[in-house]
């Protein structure tokens, strides 16, 4: 007789990071307990356990693939060969498109955070550093067919990043639509990136 093959691990860890969004959505993340993650995941809190120790960790692994994927999301929105500055705004409408998909999680993991100590700091600032790093990447892979191309350093594109994402974090506490700020990060992410502006 054959044995029943075991789901892979990967797809328990899939489960678990989605049924604890849900519970996210529906109550925040310091009122979700395990019983709410497995429930929403049909598992088991053996299998959680298996997963992660514990909730926390099973929260900052869910930023990282939510951040990650808005990362990708962004990076196929933008057209190489685009005028600079419909480049900026491909990339501006592509990420905040993606937060106001899903306005309860975002304001959870920008509110929430913090109160992760040192863990959440060290995840809040790796997510600014890797999306300065794509503010680079894009314009480096940059090809536009008229015009000047733009110009950035990596500590601009920081610095950049990280005031975007405080805007963000305002507008979210505030229950205020995100894609409402998409003017003024406009605004100053071409004021920074214009191949024209002094030097």
């Amino acid at each position: 007789m054959g044995t029943v093959q075991e789901r892979p691990k990967s797809d328990f860890r899939a489960r678990l990071l989605a049924g604890l969004a849900e519970s996210v959505r529906e109550k925040g993340l310091q009122r979700t307990q395990i019983s709410d993650i497995v429930r929403h995941a049909r598992t088991s809190r053996r299998t959680f356990y298996e997963c992660f120790p514990d909730k926390e960790s099973c929260f900052v692994e869910l930023i990282e693939e939510s951040n990650q994927a808005i990362l990708e999301e962004v990076r196929v929105a933008v057209d190489p060969v685009a005028p600079w500055d419909a480049q900026v705004d491909q990339a501006v409408d592509s990420y905040l498109a993606a937060l106001a998909r899903d306005p309860s999680l975002a304001v959870t993991i920008s509110s929430e955070l913090p109160a992760l100590g040192a863990r959440g700091a060290a995840l809040l600032h790796d997510g600014i550093e890797r999306y300065g790093e794509l503010i680079v990447a894009l314009i480096g892979a940059a090809r536009p067919a008229t015009g000047k191309r733009a110009a950035v350093t990596l500590e601009e594109a920081i610095m950049l990043a990280g005031g975007v994402s405080e805007v963000i974090g305002r507008s979210l506490r505030r229950g205020d639509d995100v894609r409402g700020t998409a003017p003024v990060i406009k605004s100053v992410i071409k004021a920074v990136l214009d191949p024209l502006r002094p030097s």
